[in-house]
């Protein structure tokens, strides 16, 4: 990860932390998924991976929960889309199901976690988001999706201000 996006992750982490970021991280339609998902035993399978990425519009695999990741990298995820307003996503804790955590890995050709996918369609992890963040591709890729991300809002409300 380069310098600029080290430094957006941990402010944005810093963020995170401070208003508001501790509790109540869980919109009413964030679905932490995990074993009784159907994902259990053998949820590494390409086939099983298949049906879970494409079953939302917008699908997370990370370390945790939403309301309690457990790593940075997952928090600054669950953070961007918060900061969007995205509150109907299924999230899948990898460390539940050490053959989900590797079959995502070998489903996605990408070596970490968290791993986001929009559509059915891989995005990336965490340092591709809060790149799309950045340059404002993620608001285009969630109106493609029917989302309307929350920072539209903000920016209406500082252009009419």
């Amino acid at each position: 990860m380069t310098s600029s996006l080290r430094g957006a992750a941990a402010a944005l982490l810093r963020w995170g932390r401070g208003a508001g970021g501790g509790g109540g991280l869980r919109g009413p339609a964030v679905r932490a998924a995990g074993s009784d998902s159907g994902a259990g035993s053998g949820g590494g399978s390409a086939e099983q991976l298949d049906v879970l990425v494409k079953k939302d519009k917008v699908v997370v695999f990370l370390k945790g929960t939403p309301e309690q990741p457990q790593c940075g990298f997952s928090n600054a995820v669950v953070q961007i889309l918060r900061l969007h307003g995205v509150r109907d996503y299924a999230a899948y804790n990898v460390l539940d199901d050490p053959q989900m955590r590797q079959g995502i890995k070998d489903y996605s050709n990408w070596p970490t976690i968290p791993q986001v996918y929009l559509n059915g369609e891989f995005v990336g992890g965490c340092d591709i988001l809060l790149q799309m963040h950045q340059n404002g591709d993620l608001v285009e890729e969630l109106k493609k999706l029917g989302i309307h991300s929350a920072l539209l809002d903000e920016k209406k409300d500082q252009d009419s201000k």
